[in-house]
Order: structure tokens, then sequence, then C-alpha cells
């Protein structure tokens, strides 16, 4: 490595410099390095090729380059590009910022740093660059990934027009640069393509009714679908979404670049979960609540579920049972408790047997509770497994008495008895930020009443009314009540606060008790106070919780009495909506 470093120095001086560095009695060359780093930088660029060529063997050498000289690189590129190789404006210029390690390398091969312009400027006459290496990289690949795509007898882009037609189709369809890379990588033939059949690939999947932005997601995320023919696993993932009354684009909110999707693999989950009994409404329910069964994992977590259950020494008939009679088991959270449940009983040295007939006659249980760990639990038996094991073998219950991390007593019973509906509500209430296991989801869980889905309905009706979904949270936290009235209540509610006072819905985040009164009450003390006003004997914008929390005494007194006309302007309006009422 030491001669490499003398041979490849430009001037004696720098070659005595650092050869002289090098040579020193020290026999550890990475202390010598990191000695090397201490010296200061290189004074010039072509000098910190040099060094780097010779050191980075070991360690990697990054030459530091003011802000100025960097910017002055990237327009001395997109002056090459732009006006010697005549690319255009917007291209060159995503080129230029867009691929930082290409223009690292470019400064290393100049002289001097001083007028970086001037001297690439110079260095592009001379030296033709390839123009590949800075526009894959652009594109979003690193130039290792870049490597094994570049052409083996092009450096100049325009020699391979068919490329740039394509790539422009994708710019122009709205793809972003910075995602067309992994398009390359994966699906390299779309940019070979003769000149329109990209364009009619892509218009093919909006024929599916989706949106644009839909069809972008797609294509970027899984490029092979514009190989071919419109895949038709895609297809049939799309018009079975449109039958359980999702909107054509909802699948757009859920893709992500950072995921592979396996279409056949999602049709496939859908057909399975038809198979063992989920009715429309089910499956719904499920993919509103858990998008990432299908895609993340592009289904992969049924099948794996399902492989578990077989290798406990279930049949198909009993995992078709299971799932039809706990149809939120694919739930992130009945999921994870399931497998934490299966995982303690093999731990205990359970047999597979065993463990199947506990899942056969508690998978309710199973996947609604959180378990301890098998140490925790042991020490009550001495570290004895094969006592834990004998007592959980005589009586699976005490699986759930011994090791759920939550008191099971009270709720226990109202999840046997109708499993489905204390899972969705229990799901409901994960999904508005309740911690599984704790004091207070269980104490939600008697407080707020009706199914999953109604509760659901009902904090939907508040989102849709203008409140933000986290600050909805946060109320029905304040006042579970609230969410126990029917959705038509909770609406006439937010339009007393609106027709009558005139007041934002968001008035009512620092009160939200005030859903849960009476609406004879709201409407009687809301009708009162907005004639005060119009009489100039209240003051404008009072709190809610002013108008409503203090008792009719107290009302008659501060608001009634203020007016000589008051009391039989309450009177009148207590006749009248009594009336109405009537």
């Amino acid at each position: 490595m030491i001669s490499q470093f003398n041979n490849l120095f430009l001037s004696p001086a720098v070659s005595e410099k650092y050869s002289t560095f090098f040579n020193s009695p020290s026999s550890d060359m990475l202390l010598k390095i990191r000695c090397f780093r201490g010296l200061g930088p290189a004074r010039n660029n072509a000098e910190f090729s040099v060094i780097k060529s010779a050191v980075s063997p070991l360690v990697p050498v990054t030459i530091k380059v003011s802000r100025i000289a960097r910017t002055d690189a990237q327009t001395a590129l997109f002056d090459y590009l732009h006006c010697t190789r005549g690319f255009t404006f917007t291209d060159a210029e995503h080129i230029s910022k867009n691929s930082p390690n290409f223009l690292q390398d470019l400064i290393s091969k100049v002289e001097s740093e001083q007028d970086m312009f001037r001297a690439l400027s110079k260095f592009f006459r001379y030296h033709p660059i390839n123009e590949f290496e800075p526009f894959l990289e652009s594109l979003g690949l690193s130039p290792m990934e870049s490597t094994s795509l570049l052409p083996r007898d092009l450096i100049f882009l325009s020699d391979d027009q068919v490329l740039l037609d394509n790539y422009q189709v994708l710019c122009d369809y709205g793809i972003p640069r910075s995602k067309i890379g992994r398009m390359y990588k994966e699906a390299n033939e779309i940019f070979k393509y003769e000149l329109g059949v990209l364009d009619m690939k892509l218009r093919a999947y909006e024929q599916l009714d989706l949106s644009r932005s839909t069809v972008i997601k797609l294509v970027t995320c899984s490029p092979q679908l514009l190989v071919g023919s419109v895949n038709n696993a895609l297809i049939g993932v799309v018009e079975k979404l449109k039958e359980l009354g999702f909107e054509n684009d909802w699948i757009g909110g859920y893709l992500s670049s950072k995921n592979v999707y396996n279409w056949s693999r999602m049709l496939d989950t859908t057909h399975f979960l038809c198979e063992v009994g989920y009715s429309g409404t089910q499956m719904g329910l499920l993919f509103k609540t858990n998008p990432a069964l299908l895609f993340e994992g592009s289904g992969k977590q049924v099948y794996v579920l399902v492989g578990g259950l077989l290798k406990l020494g279930l049949n198909m008939n009993d995992v078709y049972a299971l799932f039809l009679k706990n149809p939120l088991i694919l739930s992130p959270k009945c999921a994870k408790n399931f497998r934490k449940a299966v995982h303690f009983l093999f731990e205990i040295g359970m047999k597979s047997d065993n463990i199947a007939k506990i899942v056969s006659s508690h998978m309710n249980l199973m996947i609604s509770h959180s378990l301890k760990g098998p140490k925790t639990v042991l020490r009550n038996f001495s570290g004895d497994k094969h006592a834990l094991r004998q007592t959980i073998e005589k009586d699976p219950l005490e699986l759930f008495s011994l090791a759920s991390k939550s008191d099971i007593h009270g709720i226990e019973h109202s999840a046997s008895k109708n499993p489905s509906k204390y899972l969705e509500k229990t799901e409901f209430l994960l999904r508005i930020g309740y911690v599984e296991n704790s004091d207070e989801m269980a104490k939600a869980l008697k407080r707020f009443r009706g199914r999953g889905d109604h509760l659901q309905e009902r904090f939907d009706c508040l989102v849709q009314a203008g409140l933000d979904c986290n600050v909805v949270s946060s109320m029905v936290k304040q006042a579970p009540t609230a969410l126990n009235q029917m959705k038509d209540v909770l609406e006439k509610k937010i339009d007393c606060l609106k027709n009558y006072l005139g007041y934002p819905v968001s008035s009512i985040v620092a009160f939200p008790s005030y859903l849960c009164y009476d609406i004879e009450r709201i409407n009687l003390r809301f009708s009162m106070y907005a004639w005060l006003r119009e009489k100039g004997a209240a003051k404008p914008m009072l709190s809610v919780s002013t108008l409503l929390a203090c008792s009719d005494a107290r009302f008659v007194r501060y608001f009634v009495n203020i007016h000589p006309e008051g009391p039989a302007m309450w009177e009148n309006l207590r006749k009248s909506l009594q009336t109405n009422c009537d």
C-alpha cells in the first residue's frame, strides 16, 4: 500500500510529506490513518484524490468542500448538461442537484476549488462524463445499485433515445423522478417500450376507476405492474374492495414505496376469508380497522396464522370454525396475544395436542388477553413447570387467572358470552388510545355501551362535524357517555350549538360533557341566552359550560332575571319547547 501511495503522488514535496509519515516506526497502520486525519485537509483536490486512492482500502476519506464550491460545481454540471449536451432545463437541474456522489467524484478530479465553476467547465471540455451515472443517481439509485445497470457501450444518454422517451412519459404522468430509479432497477423492460406503449399501460389502470395519484403509487410500489398486460390479481383485489364498500382510491392511502406487494396473495387472502365464513360486513370491518393485514406482507399474516394452527394438529374445518367464531383474530393486538399465549404453553412444556384443545375451546380469551411471561408465573410454582402444566391442563381457565396482565374478573363473562361484540369494542378502544389490559381499559369496557361499529359510527360523526380525530379521542375519554347516544342525537346537539349560538364546534373541546346533557336543557338555555344577547343584556360568546353546568335556580338568577322581560320570556320558551316535545 505504501508503494502505491508514493507512486501516485503528483509532486515530490507531497510525496515526501506523507511518505515520511506512513513509514514512521509505528506498526499500527490504522492508527497512522487516524493520525493522518488530524493533519488537516489536502492542499488541493488532486492531492486528495491521490490520498483517497491510497488509504481507501482501510478507511474512507472524504473531501471537505465549501458550500460555495459545491454550488459552483452544481452550476457547472447543469451548464454542461443543459448548454453543451442539450438536456432540458428541468432535467439538467434535477440531475445536477440530485447526484451528490457523482458531484463529489468530479470535485476530486480538479486542481483547486478556488474557482470550481471554471475548473469543471475546463474539465468537461476534455473529459466527457458517463451521463448515465448522474442520471441514475438522480433517480434515487445509489452508486452501488447503478453500477450493474450502466450500459457497457454507451456514455451519452442521447444515444438511448428510447430510454429517454419512456422516462419522459413517466415524468409527464406525474411520477416523481426520485421514484423512477426503483422502476428502472426492478422493471427495466418498461424503458425499452416503443413510443406510446408505456402511456397506454398507465392509462389502462385508470380504467379500473382509479385516480392518477393512486396509479402513480401502484406503479412506483410495484413496477412489474407495467410489464405485460394489466395485472389480473390487482383487478381482483380492486373489485373485491369495491364489493366490500370501499372507495376506489382507498387502496392508495396504504401503499408504501418501502414495501413489496404480492397482489395474487392479497386476492387469495380475501378468498380464504370468504371460505372460512367471513361476511362482507365482517371483512370490510376487518380491513378498515386493520389495513396492514392486506398491505403489510400482502396477507402473509393469514397464512402464518393458519399454518400455525395446522401445525398444532387442527384440521382445516377446525380452523374455519375458529375464524368464524373469532373474526377479529387477525387484528394486530389479537394476533399478538394469541402468539404469546401459544408460546407460553410451549415454554412450560405442554404438548401440541393439549395446546390444540385449549385453542379450540378458549380462543376468545387467548386473543383478548395479554399474558405475563412464563418465568413470572413460575415463581408461584417454585419454578416447577410440571406443576404449572398440570394445573392448566386440569382447568385451562387457570392460564388466564394466573398469567393475565389484567384482572379478567368482571369482563371475562362478557367476553365469553359474546366474544365478537366484546372484541369489536376492545378494538375500538385501542384505536382511540386506550392501553391494552390496563385498568382504564377495563373501566372503559363497562362505561362505553353499544357495539364496536356503533361506537365507531358515533365517533366518526364528531370527526365529520369538523373536529380532529385526536381531539375527539381525548374528548370521549373525558366524557365516555357521549358515545352512548345515538348518532342523530349527537348531530342535533351539534346543530343546536351552531344554530342557536353561532358557535364553532371547537367550542365544546374544553367541555366535552356538553354532549351528555339532555337536548331539552340545551335547547331551552341556548334559546334564552340567544334572546338575552339580542337585547344586549348578556355578554357575547360565553362558554358553553357557563350556560349548562349551573343549576336551574342559578341560571334563572344570573341570566333570566337580569332583564325585566326575562322571566316572561323564560316561561314562554319552556311552554313552547314543552309543546314541541309533546
